[in-house]
């Protein structure tokens, strides 16, 4: 089943330029950043399960293994709070991606403690990057779901 409309279609639309400078964005949060690559992808696989992204769960869940990260851990991500896999500072990266994804269930976004967790373990640059990163995967869920991009077919470490 193909999506309803390619946003990254006819280059010279106005959604199509815009995703552009949405991808680059977020190529700069993923190659810059010194938030390490491993508990990035842990956030984005985390955020795309939770808004139910099929397209954006397969990048993230086949970019991680590419990476060389685990099945165990890859398949525990939707199960963090109960699995023993993930460092305290993975589980509060993962806690402050979830809870910004819940914004509207959450009723109050990130808690106190959940970002007090996350600066002991992060500088304020990484805290910016993963604040960006949550933010920009986020917006790019919605727009595969509201597109209906399914998941399934996406070759790892095609975007990073």
């Amino acid at each position: 089943m193909a999506a309803r409309l390619n946003l990254f279609g006819d280059p010279t639309t106005t959604a199509a330029k815009a995703a552009k400078h949405f991808g680059a964005a977020s190529q700069t949060i993923l190659q810059e950043s010194t938030l390490p690559p491993e508990t990035q992808k842990l956030v984005v696989l985390r955020a795309s399960q939770i808004n139910g992204d099929g397209y954006a769960t397969d990048v993230w869940s086949k970019n991680a293994a590419h990476a060389g990260e685990s099945a165990t851990r890859i398949n525990l991500v939707a199960a963090w709070r109960e699995s023993t896999v993930f460092t305290d500072a993975e589980r509060a990266a993962l806690r402050v991606a979830e809870e910004g994804t819940r914004i509207a269930d959450a009723g109050g976004g990130v808690t106190d403690r959940a970002w007090a967790d996350a600066a002991e373990h992060y500088d304020e640059d990484q805290l910016s990057d993963l604040v960006m990163l949550v933010a920009l995967i986020n917006a790019t869920n919605r727009m595969a779901v509201i597109v209906d991009q399914r998941g399934g077919d996406y070759e790892p470490a095609r975007l990073g």
